[in-house]
């Protein structure tokens, strides 16, 4: 079938959403047996919406969304689970002999066979978003699997709640699989479950927002709780101190690794997920969203023999992805690289990674030292919080060693003045620091559902502020492929200190915070604002995202 493909590809360009390039590259890369489509969409080329608007007017084939779809729930039964999850089909609805399904890949005629032979109806095709129809089964097909039966035959004493949540086959363990593979199919970062006094509200982030996917009633709260512990490790007898665990499972036959934290509250536990998803664009400095000045920067801080590289910002502001893939960028076999974490959240081929453990004295510190009679070249340090371990760390880095690590300020400039206030000497300070990298995610405009409109007055004079000009802004209507948010995925915004130097000198003389700044703007140092306000013009955020990260000043 290379023809329908180079079809698909020409299709594309003539309508503007890719170029003659992009659609070189993806053929060149793309696995054998790979369809171009699902190459261009790994690549981020194109959105699964566009693709599908294509193939709509390609294959003739009619397009439907999901979202807010009137099923027919007794269908669900007429299709089984396993071809639906198999195949990715959902059924609509049905009109005397015909079913009405919809399909992420229309033109797969061995799966519209096995479902005519199934169900014995004739089947007549639509498509949609392999996202939507993920959604859709999880919904309808896995979500009130267990969630029936524990209502119906809630646990009456602890004996039997713990035998339930360890059967496999379980509900209690069912309806705990589904919640996780809800939440990975809607991209979730974290799932909260929050014990109230009448209910258990399980909620989702999203693109860096919590919003409720489901409301339990309270007393499934201790078997689900009991469920979590055991694939946790933790104590299950325990509910008055926090525990921390980790969870590693294959579910749907992807391995997903997530980190479990749980809090004594006053109505009982809250339970923390945090789903660890170690993508391929998290490997990739090109892909995190750096602009060229300061990409060119960072590369340069990072090729570095020696000096200490800092990143700063808020938890879940992406600060493990960026150390990551400086990792990433600089791991080769001719560098030892050692690092200490708490935890560690991601394990990479070809490092050595040390797990902090306060119970056994393994601190960062103590980290620290033993790394550095361990011959490495690079050392990346999870993060700095205390004076101890920031003076190994500026040894480490005065002995010939390229220190990565974190810190939480709220920008680059007063990492200077932290480092300085956790009792370092201003000439280590600036002996030591390469450059501060500050950053904040902002959640990006929905690439299907688009609109440009007339900048509002008092956007026009924020950008003038900055002195810059704007003519038009990109907004999200909503739409199903965002969940009518106007926001799909997320984008780092960076501020890149480079400590030149002047600055150094202006360190060791102990001269006032101002002094750093207006050197930073002399150096051209692209500021939060800034690069959010820059992000905005190219269509890629909006001003409400920038001004909730970043401070306008």
């Amino acid at each position: 079938m290379p023809q329908l493909r180079k079809r698909l590809g020409d299709l594309l360009v003539e309508s503007g959403l890719i170029t003659n390039e992009q659609l070189q590259k993806a053929l060149e890369e793309k696995t054998p047996k790979q369809k171009l489509g699902d190459a261009l969409l790994q690549k981020g080329f194109i959105t699964e919406q566009q693709l599908i608007e294509v193939l709509e007017f390609q294959l003739g084939v009619p397009h439907v969304s999901l979202y807010r779809y009137p099923f027919d729930t007794s269908l669900f039964s007429v299709v089984p689970k396993q071809i639906a999850k198999r195949n990715l089909i959902v059924p609509l609805k049905k009109e005397a002999d015909k079913l009405y399904v919809a399909m992420a890949d229309p033109m797969d005629f061995y799966a519209i066979d096995d479902l005519r032979l199934s169900t014995g109806f004739e089947i007549e095709t639509a498509i949609a978003t392999k996202d939507d129809i993920l959604r859709t089964i999880t919904k309808y097909y896995d979500d009130d699997e267990g969630l029936e039966e524990i209502l119906s035959s809630a646990p009456v004493n602890q004996d039997s709640q713990e035998e339930e949540s360890v059967e496999q086959n379980s509900p209690v363990v069912r309806l705990v699989n589904s919640i996780i593979l809800n939440a990975i199919t809607q991209k979730a970062s974290d799932i909260h479950i929050d014990s109230q006094e009448t209910k258990l509200v399980i909620r989702y982030r999203i693109d860096g927002v919590l919003r409720t996917e489901r409301v339990l009633p309270r007393h499934m709260q201790n078997v689900l709780i009991a469920r979590i512990k055991i694939m946790a490790k933790l104590d299950i007898t325990e509910h008055r101190i926090p525990q921390d665990g980790r969870i590693k499972m294959m579910l749907e036959f992807r391995p997903v690794d997530i980190r479990v934290s749980t809090l004594p509250t006053i109505y009982g536990e809250k339970i923390v997920l945090r789903i660890l998803d170690m993508s391929a664009s998290l490997n990739d400095l090109d892909r995190l969203g750096f602009n060229k000045l300061n990409l060119q920067r960072f590369h340069s801080m990072i090729e570095q023999p020696t000096g200490i590289v800092l990143i700063t910002g808020p938890t879940g502001s992406g600060k493990s992805s960026t150390l990551y893939a400086a990792l990433n960028k600089l791991n080769n076999e001719e560098v030892n690289i050692i690092t200490v974490e708490d935890p560690v959240e991601y394990q990479l081929e070809g490092i050595n990674q040390i797990q902090v453990n306060s119970q056994t004295g393994m601190t960062f510190a103590t980290g620290l030292r033993s790394i550095l009679r361990q011959d490495p070249n690079i050392i990346m340090v999870g993060e700095i919080r205390d004076r101890e371990t920031v003076e190994v760390a500026i040894r480490a880095s005065l002995t010939g060693h390229l220190v990565l690590s974190t810190i939480h300020t709220n920008d680059s400039l007063s990492t200077v003045t932290r480092l300085m206030d956790m009792g370092v000497e201003p000439f280590l300070v600036a002996s030591a620091l390469s450059g501060v990298v500050a950053q904040r995610l902002v959640r990006k405009v929905c690439r299907d559902c688009a609109e440009i409109h007339e900048p509002m007055k008092r956007e026009v004079e924020i950008f003038a502020k900055r002195g810059m000009k704007i003519d038009k802004i990109t907004r999200g209507r909503g739409c199903a492929s965002c969940n009518m948010t106007g926001y799909k995925g997320r984008i780092a915004i960076h501020e890149i200190l480079v400590i030149n130097d002047e600055m150094k000198r202006t360190i060791i003389n102990g001269e006032a915070f101002t002094k750093l700044k207006e050197l930073a703007i002399k150096n051209k140092t692209v500021f939060l604002i800034d690069d959010g306000l820059l992000k905005v013009k190219q269509g890629l955020t909006t001003t409400e995202e920038i001004l909730r990260a970043a401070i306008l000043e």
